[in-house]
């Protein structure tokens, strides 16, 4: 489908188009890598500002894939466009984030069925006090039975979205695990708030790469072996959509 709108920051190439279903994760790079190696016959439709995008087939289904860059205003000005120009109904975000919780640990596939936040992004909607960044259901419960049947640790709950790395009160993480939020990470609130926005769906999948708390962290080789479960708990959601 092409673009029926100006857009800011994507441009298709000719002849391609956007799956209904998005995988998004932060880094182009990383976009690029799950295309080669999760989908068949990929075909990259944006290079603009160096986002890849690609779309590829998973299990005879569509499924596009394509970096969000870091942070709230990154992924949202995506995202908004995806969903308003190049007729997207879905998009699940699959990327790493830090423990907070004592029971929850590295290697293990955080759902995040909501996202707490520090962001703007739950400021813009003059809806009296805050509204909640929530997960579409469906789309939940098919990652959970997705986990499920893979025999993955799933832990499912909610997530806090900072707009900081480095953020200047030192307390904030013991704040956030004392709500008892599961994990730290900077991009699900405004997904989930720019889909409720526009009446779309969608979801976050994270793996947990390091515990904020602990100090343990992933070596490479872990890593790269526990996105591959993130990444197939998220291709069998998408194609269930």
């Amino acid at each position: 489908m092409m673009n029926s709108s100006p857009s800011a920051c994507m441009e298709l190439k000719e002849g391609t188009h956007v799956a209904k279903c998005v995988l998004m994760p932060g880094d182009p790079l990383r976009a690029k890598y799950i295309a080669e190696h999760y989908l068949e016959n990929p075909v990259l439709f944006n290079d603009v500002r160096n986002m890849l995008g690609y779309t590829g087939t998973y299990e005879g289904k569509e499924v596009s894939v394509m970096g969000s860059g870091m942070g709230v205003p990154s992924l949202t000005l995506y995202v908004h466009e995806l969903f308003n120009f190049f007729g997207v109904e879905s998009v699940i975000r699959v990327g790493s984030a830090g423990a907070l919780q004592d029971d929850v640990h590295v290697r293990d596939v955080v759902i995040a069925m909501s996202a707490s936040t520090n962001s703007g992004c739950v400021g813009a909607y003059d809806l009296p006090g805050f509204p909640a960044p929530t997960a579409d259901y469906g789309m939940l419960r098919r990652a959970v039975a997705a986990a499920e049947e893979m025999g993955v640790t799933a832990d499912v709950g909610s997530v806090y979205t900072s707009d900081y790395f480095y953020h200047p009160d030192p307390e904030v993480n013991k704040k956030a695990r004392a709500l008892g939020l599961l994990a730290v990470e900077m991009e699900t609130a405004g997904l989930y708030m720019t889909a409720m926005q526009n009446h779309k769906k969608a979801l976050s999948i994270l793996t947990i790469s390091d515990h904020i708390f602990t100090g343990e962290a992933l070596s490479a080789t872990e890593r790269q072996d526990s996105f591959h479960e993130m990444m197939e708990i998220a291709l069998k959601t998408a194609v269930g959509e």
